[in-house]
């Protein structure tokens, strides 16, 4: 049975014990305004390059920090005893990664807001889509980052190890998710498994908004295949918790 009052004393608690962590409150909101900045300065003299990559790289970002971070978080949260401790009580699986993963969407939604905003309005960012679709697919991809986080987090027993999934699950998607080259210029065995991943979708959508004024089918089947991911990484989450470390 699902007890929404643990989920929301779980993100409380959460939220708590970050309010006090300042570093990486900085580091989840200032790091991908500071990459995209970045990467501004570095097309300052062709400005097209930048339109062309910046909004994919928007919903990359935010996916990959909050992935890092909510995996470390919640391991941390397990070897630390923490977890077990709740997980003696009556609050269920789905109680606790819910928990944990609203917390952390909290904050990705707060990164994703910041660096969609600057990027619009700051970077000037030139796109003919609604600017609201290009922040609701950053906000969404960054929610997928938390709820991957918070499944591969069950996997590893070290911080080490858990930095080790993001070579593993994380960069494999980025090279083959059509940022780097058109899907239908791969070599057919890897367009075929890029369809199966999450990030084809979100960098899909946000290219999509780029050249086309109005929302497509396309953009819109995209923006539901990633929430889908992030629903099924959650429930993957709950599934395969251990109520033991050891």
């Amino acid at each position: 049975m699902y007890h929404v009052k643990a989920t929301f004393a779980t993100t409380l608690r959460i939220l708590r014990q970050l309010s006090h962590d300042r570093r990486t409150i900085a580091l989840i909101f200032l790091v991908p305004c500071i990459l995209l900045g970045i990467l501004r300065w570095l097309y300052d003299g062709n400005l097209m390059i930048f339109d062309q990559i910046a909004p994919a790289l928007l919903g990359i970002f935010p996916f990959v920090i909050m992935f890092i971070i909510t995996s470390i978080t919640t391991l941390r949260e397990r070897t630390g005893g923490t977890m077990e401790r709740l997980m003696v009580s009556s609050i269920g699986k789905l109680d606790l990664v819910l928990g944990y993963v609203f917390a952390f969407g909290l904050l990705a939604a707060v990164q994703a807001l910041l660096a969609s905003t600057l990027v619009l309005y700051g970077l000037g960012l030139d796109i003919a889509g609604p600017h609201w679709f290009l922040i609701v697919m950053a906000m969404v991809d960054a929610l997928l980052g938390t709820a991957l986080g918070v499944f591969v987090s069950a996997f590893a027993k070290t911080e080490f190890q858990a930095i080790q999934f993001m070579p593993a699950l994380i960069l494999p998607q980025f090279l083959i998710c059509g940022l780097l080259m058109p899907l239908d210029k791969m070599p057919s065995l890897l367009e075929t498994i890029a369809y199966f991943l999450p990030l084809t979708y979100a960098v899909d959508a946000l290219n999509t908004v780029v050249h086309n004024v109005d929302i497509t089918n396309d953009a819109w089947r995209d923006l539901w295949v990633v929430a889908a991911f992030a629903v099924g990484a959650i429930l993957l989450g709950a599934l395969t918790l251990r109520r033991r470390t050891k």
